[in-house]
């Protein structure tokens, strides 16, 4: 049984383009910090092996700051690391992956063809390949792991979402044909594992999020593998998450928003889209009542101004009976049923004037 990490999509020194420059400069130091944390993770959860599915780097420039953080972090891991470069950390002349002195216990893959490394005390052969430049045809197309009693892993970035990628497209027939136990893939930000034929692969996702298209916990997976059998387990790396919270502003909108923030948020980076109806939202001075209480915030305010709800009460038409009968139940009703009454009548007055409605 081996133990392994698989990580992928670092991107190490990301712009993060939708922040003030301090707070850009700071995550990318978090960045920094995060490997420190992933290392010591490796360690503790005993992997022998890491398996990094390219895309470390956003860009061909990288600090030195972030080179020296990667190599420590990879030489104090404790395991064999094996490197993918994707499409972002390409081999291209100048890579950090070719200039730079790494440590012993880490192997680059540096040719688009595919070539592997015997881990004979471990039991296993680690197959990869590398992007030599930004775009990449299938790496594959072909391909088929030796049969000789050794566990066949492979790490590579690549493609498995969409068929003729320009990013080495790879098909759920080539995964099921390639003879291995485990593919480790990166690329797809969002995480996924699933089997084709004996074979289990999935990505993790990228390591922390950038942007609001990278919403949610991110981290690595972690887990076993054998001849037979393959157990991968999502581990977060608790970096600061992107979150979007959606909160119905109603005649309080401050009130509506906190009672819906979570009480972990304080750390995070949170867009808020306020909706419903309600009187025009005074957005300078929520956001300054609010923006405290995250390390970054923007609103959106999403609200149409309201409209008197039994107005066609009185109509001698099918709306008009339908809200006449309704109102009936509203005015009736108790305090805490009036609301739903009201939702109801909403709803109702939604799909008689045809507009698209959403359901809680």
């Amino acid at each position: 049984m081996i133990k392994l990490m698989h990580g992928a999509d670092l991107h190490l020194d990301s712009p993060f383009a939708g922040l003030p420059a301090d707070q850009a400069a700071a995550r990318r130091a978090e960045q920094r910090s995060l490997l420190e944390r992933l290392s010591q993770t490796c360690r503790e959860q005993g992997c022998r092996l890491l398996l990094l599915a390219g895309d470390l780097f956003d860009a061909r420039q990288v600090y030195r700051d972030t080179v020296d953080a990667l190599r420590d972090a990879l030489d104090a891991c404790g395991a064999q690391v094996f490197i993918a470069p994707g499409n972002h950390d390409c081999l291209c002349p100048g890579s950090p992956y070719l200039t730079e002195a790494w440590p012993d216990n880490v192997h680059i893959f540096k040719t688009a063809a595919v070539s592997s490394v015997a881990c004979e005390p471990l039991g296993c052969r680690v197959y990869g390949a590398a992007f030599l430049q930004p775009h990449c045809e299938s790496l594959l197309e072909g391909f088929r792991a030796q049969d000789d009693g050794l566990v066949n892993l492979m790490v590579l970035h690549g493609d498995a979402t969409q068929e003729g990628s320009d990013y080495n497209p790879v098909s759920r027939q080539q995964i099921a044909q390639s003879g291995l136990q485990y593919l480790a893939l990166g690329h797809i930000h969002k995480r996924a594992l699933s089997k084709a034929g004996s074979t289990c692969y999935g990505w993790p996702g990228c390591t922390m999020g950038r942007g609001f298209d990278e919403t949610g916990a991110k981290g690595i997976y972690v887990g076993t593998v054998d001849a037979r059998t393959c157990e991968m387990e999502f581990l977060p790396m608790g970096a600061r998450r992107y979150e979007i919270l959606q909160v119905a502003a109603t005649d309080d909108p401050l009130a509506a928003v906190e009672a819906a923030i979570p009480p972990d948020a304080g750390e995070d980076i949170y867009r808020i889209l306020l909706t419903g109806e309600c009187e025009r939202v005074d957005l300078p001075a929520l956001y300054a009542a609010l923006e405290p209480r995250f390390y970054a915030l923007s609103l959106r305010d999403k609200t149409v101004p309201p409209v008197d709800l039994w107005a066609q009460a009185d109509a001698d038409t099918l709306k008009g009976g339908f809200l006449r009968t309704l109102k009936a139940h509203y005015d009736a009703a108790s305090p805490e049923q009036r609301p739903v009454i009201a939702r109801a009548a909403r709803l109702g007055l939604d799909l008689m004037e045809g507009r698209e409605v959403s359901l809680p």
